[in-house]
């Protein structure tokens, strides 16, 4: 597996998502209910950050039109979003938070 590092511990709030490049890949990292999460900065609906939405029940609600994605696993909850955004491995290695691009735990269908 190849860790990147995305960002300092220190820049993570909890139910903040926090937007880190990776890579060139925009991903969202989220601190909830004290697990870490990585998934796409992207609505698979439209092209808007998700990192500007809110956390709730280990959730990430899209502003532009409130559709909801699981952290876990990249699922669209609830409409106009009908597929996944990818979620990718994230762990944090002392003060620093690293995610896997490489090996998404979930990818778009």
């Amino acid at each position: 597996m190849s860790w990147t590092l995305a960002c300092s511990a220190a820049d993570l709030e909890e139910d903040q998502p926090y937007s880190a490049d990776v890579d060139g890949e925009l991903v969202a990292v989220v601190l909830t209910e004290g697990e870490l999460f990585a998934i796409r900065d992207r609505c698979s609906h439209r092209d808007v950050m998700l990192s500007l939405g809110d956390v709730e029940d280990c959730t990430l609600e899209c502003v532009a039109h409130g559709s909801r994605f699981d952290l876990r696993t990249g699922e669209a909850l609830d409409l106009p979003a009908t597929q996944p955004v990818p979620v990718y491995p994230v762990k944090r290695e002392g003060d620093d938070v690293y995610v896997n691009l490489d090996n998404p735990i979930t990818q778009e269908s």
